[in-house]
């Protein structure tokens, strides 16, 4: 028997999620199975403990689109029973059962080993959305982004997948301006190395200019939306932006095409779901090495999976700051 967070749906189609005790026959099948130790709370995660969002396919549902733990059996020779590994992305969470609970069963494939120098706690207060923060500035960098180029922006952040783009810029030497539309966050994200807060307010108005004046030497982006739309004006000549999310709406509101063919600006789409195992294995590596792990526990809200319905609410309304680290088994 092991815990799990179970989300059902009833007869008349609401969702609820509560903790409850399942055997292990109940487990999805797949070659390795995980004693799970650390999970997170992400934006999907509140989706899928809530309503579900069209992200669910099947109820009842174990939620968690992340977790680290230790292998307890496995049937692919890439595993055996002790290894350290991390999972994130593939739709589990999602599509499959997820790492809200004491046990997960995936497929062997979705694993990555854990990288020397992190611990499964510290993977977790990384998570997907450190793992997708990762990404961005790994491909900033493969589109030429240095230190001392000039200040690089980071929408968002205060949330997430933006505290520890934030924490990561700094740490590589960059410049670091900040956006956010919570003033309290401002001592949190200078802590993490900010050099620069910029108002949310300043970058969401809808303009029709074709350029704005040059100011951004990159950009990780969690918003899209109009302010999306601005930065792109913003942005100096031959830069990049690395789109990550959509808080602010999946349309670009306000974009027109003269930031790409004036100015030879890059947008980048980073997906962390469907990522080659390599480019996977890449940014855990270069997580271990460049992430300062004194600005990533500073951003680390503790929990338990009792905590996770209310924790599922409170993301999807912008209320959670930093990283959630889920211990399963407290």
């Amino acid at each position: 028997m092991f815990k799990a967070l179970l989300v059902e749906k009833d007869d008349e189609g609401k969702t609820h999620a509560a903790v409850q005790e399942l055997d292990e026959s109940r487990l999805p099948e797949g070659e390795v199975t995980v004693a799970v130790e650390y999970s997170t709370v992400n934006y999907k995660d509140g989706l899928c403990i809530g309503p579900g969002a069209g992200l669910v396919r099947t109820y009842p549902h174990v939620p968690g689109i992340d977790f680290a733990g230790t292998v307890e059996s496995s049937s692919d020779d890439r595993y055996a029973p002790g290894d350290k590994v991390v999972l994130t992305g593939w739709r589990v969470g999602e599509a499959h059962w997820g790492g809200y609970a004491q046990k997960a069963r995936v497929r062997a494939d979705w694993l990555v080993p854990l990288p020397a120098g992190l611990d499964t706690r510290q993977a977790m207060a990384v998570g997907t959305a450190g793992f997708t923060s990762m990404l961005a500035v790994m491909a900033l960098e493969d589109h030429g982004l240095t230190p001392g180029d000039g200040p690089v922006l980071v929408t968002g952040a205060a949330g997430g997948v933006g505290s520890v783009a934030v924490a990561l810029l700094a740490k590589l030497g960059h410049e670091v301006a900040a956006v956010t539309g919570r003033p309290e966050t401002a001592d949190y994200l200078t802590g993490l190395g900010a050099t620069e807060i910029v108002a949310r307010e300043d970058l969401t108005e809808v303009t029709r200019k074709p350029l704005e004046s040059e100011r951004w030497a990159g950009c990780v982006d969690a918003v899209a939306g109009a302010m999306l739309g601005r930065v792109l004006k913003q942005m100096k000549y031959g830069t990049s932006v690395a789109a990550i999310g959509l808080a602010g709406g999946a349309a670009i509101e306000g974009a027109l095409i003269t930031p790409f063919i004036l100015r030879g600006v890059n947008l980048l789409g980073i997906d962390s779901v469907m990522q080659p195992y390599e480019n996977r294995l890449r940014a855990w590596q270069r997580i271990a090495a460049d992430l300062p792990m004194d600005k990533l526990e500073a951003m680390v809200q503790p929990a338990g999976l009792s905590d996770l319905p209310e924790l599922g609410r409170a993301i999807l309304k912008g209320q959670v700051k930093g990283r959630v680290v889920v211990d399963v088994n407290a």
